[in-house]
């Protein structure tokens, strides 16, 4: 195992649920690597929904595994991208001094954070810190989501339902790169910004109706959540793919699992494909993102940037929603 200092950091903890106005710094132990670990130093981070679910500890329902008072786990944040500061000693995808970036459990919105090998990928020398903190959760909902279960190919028409977001601007931009006729669904304001990332058709859902259309998609991406499963199903072709994302509509209890159960349920006996989708990380999905952005077909959109001493400012405004791609932390 490579040494590494065992003093202090800082880091942003959550002693309560709440929002961004319960985080605070604290000073704790710098972590050290087990055999599989690597100790990352932060240079990014940045923000997604799973953040803020982990933070004000809903649907109520997830504090039965995360903590029912309190938050069983304190630190925060799940996206990031940094230095290698130390190994495992059974560590050989990475040395002392590698770019990385990845997902983690917890504790990205730190000092340094540690996390198994396998949870990172490399940062290309062409691509920045930031961009590559603003890829994992969301690159990866979208592309797991487009190419695994849309099954997403050249000349489908495709419809991303909240496309100005973190995980749909990927989304958009993913899309095209599978060959896809892409229709983007979003806010007036973000119209311009969605046709700048590659989108052929883009619909202001403030003024028009996206299910009423008179050619139906073969693949609906929903990452809204703010359309009835009939409604999705009227715009959608006889053998098509619709992919509801964790946005889905739900109240503070049991948050998404009544609509998740609803797909699910309508799946049995429908034609169409109806599925729920869980993200999974994977260091070669990350590789392939990486791999998109140095081509220049893929473009990180970062709406927001935030220092790291100011994450709990960042996270009150990431609470209010709408934002146009992604909110990122530098150290």
């Amino acid at each position: 195992m490579t040494d590494v200092d065992t003093a202090s950091m800082n880091a942003w903890v959550a002693p309560r649920y709440g929002g961004g106005e319960v985080l605070r710094t604290e000073v704790v132990p710098r972590p050290i690597p087990g055999d599989r670990d690597v100790v990352v130093r932060v240079r990014a981070a940045s923000l997604c929904s799973g953040d803020l679910h982990l933070l004000n500890g809903t649907p109520y329902l997830l504090r039965l595994g995360f903590g029912l008072r309190r938050p069983k786990h304190r630190m925060i944040g799940q996206n990031l991208a940094g230095e290698v500061v130390a190994v495992g000693a059974l560590v050989t995808e990475f040395r002392v001094g590698d770019r990385v970036f990845g997902e983690v459990s917890s504790g990205a919105f730190a000092e340094y954070v540690c996390a198994d090998a396998g949870s990172f990928a490399a940062v290309p020398a062409a691509i920045s810190m930031e961009d590559a903190a603003a890829t994992p959760d969301s690159g990866m909902t979208a592309l797991q989501g487009l190419r695994d279960i849309g099954k997403v190919g050249p000349g489908q028409r495709v419809l991303i339902n909240g496309a100005s977001g973190g995980v749909g601007s990927f989304a958009v931009q993913i899309a095209k790169v599978l060959g896809a006729h892409v229709t983007a669904v979003c806010g007036t304001r973000h119209l311009e910004m969605v046709r700048e990332i590659g989108a052929h058709v883009v619909i202001d859902y403030t003024t028009d109706d996206f299910t009423r259309t008179e050619v139906p998609y073969d693949v609906i991406f929903d990452l809204a959540g703010n359309r009835t499963l009939r409604e999705i199903r009227r715009a959608l072709a006889g053998d098509g793919v619709f992919i509801s994302s964790a946005a889905a509509p739900g109240d503070n209890w049991f948050g998404p699992i009544r609509w998740l159960a609803q797909v699910a349920l309508t799946d049995l006996f429908a034609r169409q494909t109806l599925k729920a989708l869980l993200m999974r990380p994977a260091a070669t999905d990350l590789e392939y993102l990486a791999g998109l952005v140095v081509d220049g077909k893929l473009r990180p959109v970062i709406e927001r940037r935030f220092s790291l001493s100011d994450t709990a400012l960042a996270v009150a405004v990431f609470e209010q929603g709408h934002a146009s791609g992604k909110t990122v932390l530098t150290a």
